[in-house]
This record gives structure tokens, C-alpha cells and sequence, in this order.
């Protein structure tokens, strides 16, 4: 039980980074954006190009750091991801979403569904669809609990360091969306948009921070998807629906709703795999979810109107 626990909270933060960036989407811009998940795919192989780069200007970059599979190449291409797929986010907006962002909601999912599949095969042409790894060196999970308590717990330190690197990142935004000006802005357009620019916010302001972030996220989290399993140009696409399941779950506009809603359909996942198999992990978060929704339909943060 233990490992199935430990299991769903290291894929469950995985799917909190990415649910964030689409909960922001969804309270300030005001749609449901489905080329999110490509934006974790992105980040993914951006991170690995840059890195296999890094490693061959300077072999000493590749060797590992620490206890870790991966050395200070991988670091370096983390933050590189970061602003780049940062920089991708915005430049969807500035290129599709601005543009037909007068016309409602439905227009900007179908663009956004035109842009996910346009992302997909872009990122397919170019790295193929062989699977890819950022190390080909193997770790020895570390013994956390003896077999003989609650079954056991086995951890490699690259979960830990994912685990521990997430909860970094959520309390970070937390405190950036608490005390910061922009922060402060961000959550009072997400609350009332008319209201916000009365009071002086520059709306375009606040969009441009809540792409950039939510690029950001979703490199991170493709990155840890990554470095915890493998890499596919179909990684998007693949957690896409637990993303969206995080964020109605956890309640939409709420940062840690999404924490919690991305550990809980971790979580759920963990299960499924292990009592009913691997085909149905998917399945298995979106009964959780519909039984929640029934109990409360906003979600377990969602705000009341």
C-alpha cells in the first residue's frame, strides 16, 4: 500500500504542475485551452535537445549529480525549457488566441484543439516516435520501508528530487499569486475581469503572466514526466484528460484545488494499475472525479457564485 501511495503522489505532482497552467487558463482567459498538454511535450524534448547539446560541448556536464541520473546539463536545459516553452505559450496567444478571443469560448477550444494537433505532429516530424530517455543509466530504488511494514517502500532519488522540486514550484507560485502586485492582479481578474480593469488592471498585462507561467509549469512537468518515465511526442495528448480532471476536481481558479485534484488522480491511477491493470488508469481518476462532482459540483475549492 505504502508504494502504491508513493507512486500516485510522484505521478500525482506531475499532474498538479500541468493542471495549474490549465486552471489559470480556464479562470482568467476564459477557456478551455486542449493544446495545454502539448506544452508539457514541448518542454519535454526542448529540455532533452538542450541538454544532449550542453553534454557534448562539456562531457563534464553529463556526469551525474549526486545520487541522481542526470547531471548539471539537464539542470541548465530545465530553466532553458522553461523560457522557451514559455515563450511558445505566448506566442499562441499573441499568433491564434488573441486574435479570436472576441468571438467566445467555443472558438478558442476549437482553435485550441487545431493548435494541439498542429503541436502533436510538429513535435512527431521532428524527434519521430521512438520513445526517448534523458539517461540511459539505471537507479537502484532506495529501501524508504522494510517489506515487512505495510508492504514496503521503494523510491529512486529521481522521484524524490521530482516530488520534492514540485512542491517547491506550487509553494512558490502560491507566495508569488499571495503577496506580488501581479499576483495580486492575476487573482482579482480571475475573480471579476470587469471589475479588475475599473480598478486600473491592465488585462493584457495579466494574460501575458498567466501564459508565461502556465508555459513554464508545463515545461517542468514535461520534464519530470520525462525523467520519471520515458518521453513520447504523445505525452500531451496522453495527460491531457488527467489534467483536466485535476482542475474540475480541485476547483477551477484554485492553485492548490489543482494540487490536490492532481495527487487525488495520481492516486487513483496508482490503484487502478495495480487492481485492474494499466489500461484502465484513466478510467479509474474520472470515476473518482464523477463521484466527487456529484457530492459537490464546483469542486472540492471551486469558489461559490
Amino acid at each position: 500500500m505504502l508504494q502504491i501511495m508513493a507512486d500516485g503522489l510522484i505521478m500525482g505532482s506531475i499532474i498538479a504542475l500541468g493542471a495549474i497552467g490549465l486552471s489559470m487558463t480556464l479562470s482568467i482567459v476564459r477557456f478551455s485551452n486542449f493544446s495545454h498538454g502539448e506544452l508539457l511535450g514541448w518542454g519535454a524534448y526542448l529540455a532533452l535537445v538542450a541538454s544532449t547539446a550542453l553534454n557534448a560541448m562539456n562531457t563534464a556536464w553529463a556526469a551525474n549529480v549526486g545520487p541522481f541520473s542526470f547531471g548539471w546539463g539537464l539542470m541548465l536545459s530545465l530553466l532553458l525549457a522553461c523560457v522557451l516553452t514559455a515563450l511558445l505559450a505566448l506566442a499562441l496567444d499573441r499568433i491564434l488566441f488573441k486574435r479570436l478571443r472576441k468571438q467566445g469560448s467555443i472558438t478558442l477550444v476549437i482553435a485550441s484543439f487545431g493548435a494541439a494537433l498542429a503541436l502533436r505532429n510538429l513535435l512527431l516530424f521532428w524527434q519521430g516516435g521512438i520513445p526517448r530517455y534523458y539517461s540511459e543509466n539505471l537507479q537502484i530504488a532506495m529501501v524508504l520501508v522494510p517489506r515487512s511494514v505495510g508492504g514496503g517502500l521503494r523510491v529512486t532519488p529521481d522521484q524524490i528530487f521530482v516530488l520534492t522540486l514540485a512542491l517547491v514550484a506550487v509553494t512558490g507560485l502560491h507566495l508569488f499569486l499571495r503577496h506580488s502586485t501581479l499576483g495580486r492582479s492575476m487573482r482579482a481578474t480571475a475573480l471579476n475581469p470587469a471589475l479588475a480593469r475599473v480598478t486600473g488592471i491592465d488585462p493584457e498585462r495579466v494574460l501575458r503572466a498567466t501564459w508565461l507561467i502556465g508555459g513554464v509549469l508545463a515545461a517542468i512537468a514535461g520534464v519530470f514526466a520525462g525523467l520519471t518515465v520515458q518521453m513520447r511526442p504523445t505525452m500531451g495528448v496522453d495527460l491531457l484528460l488527467p489534467l483536466f480532471a485535476a482542475v474540475i476536481l480541485g476547483g477551477v481558479g484554485s492553485i492548490w484545488g489543482a494540487v490536490l485534484g492532481g495527487f487525488i488522480v495520481g492516486l487513483s491511477e496508482s490503484v487502478a494499475v495495480t487492481l485492474v491493470g494499466a489500461e484502465y488508469r484513466s478510467a479509474a481518476a474520472f470515476v473518482v472525479l464523477i463521484a466527487i462532482l456529484m457530492l459537490r459540483p464546483r469542486g472540492l475549492f471551486g469558489e461559490t457564485h
